[in-house]
């Protein structure tokens, strides 16, 4: 079922056989093929954590050891090249496929993730970290394009919802094995580890991701080749695809949701171990496994609701999120109220804030932007929500920084509040009955 709100659009249809509708998987070798690219698609996007989540477990020990001010404007060079390249790559994950789009991003952004554990100033740092933002920003247009082609409107909303605890589980194993590194060889080792692992799996998509059934330009069994003008025909489509993307209202409602989304998840995922260790003074180990918390209780959120918008698949899976989001702000106020009374009581309502806010993130910028986009512009809408989620994600640093050095943190947290609602707010206008 595709979400209601999206302006419909009738394409020039050259033959059934060239442009069918995703066709069910359903012999042995087709099932492989599916398993396969969901599971590199999952590992894939998990692996891209890899390359991102040091610099928030090592912030502190760099600042204490370089300068304070050595990383100042890193994270927005890196949100701001994110922001930029989620257009770019959505784009062209369309035109190259996700299998070149995902494998060579990775490859990038494990060697810049190796150049900023080698660098020892600001200037360095920034170059390196501007990079891997780029490269990183291929990682979910060009995943969710995958799983577009590997999954049929009908089990979308489930088989995403426990997909997109790739991005949670990544999280946390990101942080564990980035702390476990620092704690071992010192903070340079919390970018150079991951870089390998990084790179050999982008190796693996490179050598292994096939296009699914649903892929365009894949022809139905049986049918015979896809002839030149077929295909042309098909990249006329693409194109016209791409455009009713760019001027969907709907879009646009789901990429202002994500903006407020995005500022609280980035805020929270690149200054949680440093609230953790400066305002709550645990130590910089304790500080960095504590902060696994806010991506724990995402595994659940993100599953929990994908699960509730298959099940209930008359219901826009946008009113599904704006509920979530509601409750999300109810879960912030509670924990400025009581997350510093001990690590247990912090521990389990960072846990409720990660299943309230990660549940409609994957929601909205994956099966809802599957959806909005088709199977001709699946990238394409996936980048738009994401790239003006990212703005979000730029702000980050200046809102977290100049909000918590000014009037503390306690207010933060209340920023943190009325971007959840506004994030609800913003969906309104998508609460539509889906339509076949």
């Amino acid at each position: 079922m595709s979400q209601g709100p999206v302006e419909p659009y009738a394409p020039p249809v050259a033959t059934e056989r060239v442009l069918p509708s995703a066709p069910r998987v359903e012999d042995a070798a087709a099932r492989r093929g599916q398993w396969t690219a969901w599971g590199l698609t999952w590992l894939s996007y998990a692996t891209y954590y890899l390359a991102r989540m040091g610099l928030s477990v090592a912030k502190a020990p760099i600042m204490e050891g370089l300068g304070k001010d050595v990383l100042r404007h890193v994270e927005t060079a890196y949100l701001t090249a994110y922001a930029v390249g989620q257009y770019v790559n959505g784009s062209l994950g369309d035109r190259v496929g996700a299998r070149w789009l995902v494998g060579v991003g990775m490859l990038v952004s494990a060697g810049a993730c190796f150049a900023f554990g080698a660098s020892s100033v600001g200037v360095a740092f920034l170059a390196a970290w501007l990079v891997n933002g780029f490269a990183q920003s291929s990682g979910w247009p060009g995943n969710v394009k995958a799983m577009a082609e590997w999954t049929t409107s009908e089990n979308r909303g489930r088989v995403m919802g426990v997909w997109a605890t790739c991005y949670q589980v990544g999280g946390i194993v990101a942080t564990w094995f980035a702390t476990f590194m620092l704690g071992l060889f010192g903070w340079r080792a919390s970018f150079w580890a991951p870089a390998v692992v990084v790179a050999l799996v982008g190796v693996l998509v490179l050598l292994f991701l096939r296009p699914g059934p649903g892929a365009v330009g894949v022809a139905s069994a049986g049918a015979g080749a896809v002839t030149a003008a077929e295909m042309a025909a098909v990249a006329e489509t693409q194109r016209a695809e791409r455009s009713r993307v760019l001027r969907s209202p709907t879009v646009w409602f789901y990429g202002a949701s994500y903006f407020g989304m995005k500022l609280i998840r980035y805020s929270i995922l690149f200054w949680l171990a440093f609230y953790l260790k400066t305002v709550l003074h645990y130590s910089s180990t304790t500080a960095g496994y504590m902060s696994s918390s806010f991506a724990f209780g995402g595994v659940i959120g993100a599953i929990g609701i994908g699960a509730l918008s298959n099940r209930y698949r008359d219901v826009p899976r946008s009113i599904f999120a704006a509920a979530w989001l509601v409750l999300l702000a109810g879960a912030i106020f509670l924990y400025a109220r009581i997350g510093a009374s001990g690590m247990v009581t912090n521990f389990l309502v960072m846990a409720l804030v990660g299943a309230l806010l990660f549940g409609p993130d994957a929601l909205i910028s994956g099966a809802a932007a599957q959806d909005a986009g088709g199977k001709y512009a699946a990238a394409t809408a996936a980048g738009v929500v994401n790239g003006i989620g990212s703005i979000g994600a730029i702000l980050q640093e200046y809102v977290t920084r100049g909000v918590s050095e000014c009037y503390g943190w306690d207010a933060l947290f209340y920023v943190f509040f009325g971007l959840a609602i506004f994030s609800a707010v913003a969906l309104i206008p998508t609460f539509r009955t889906r339509t076949a």
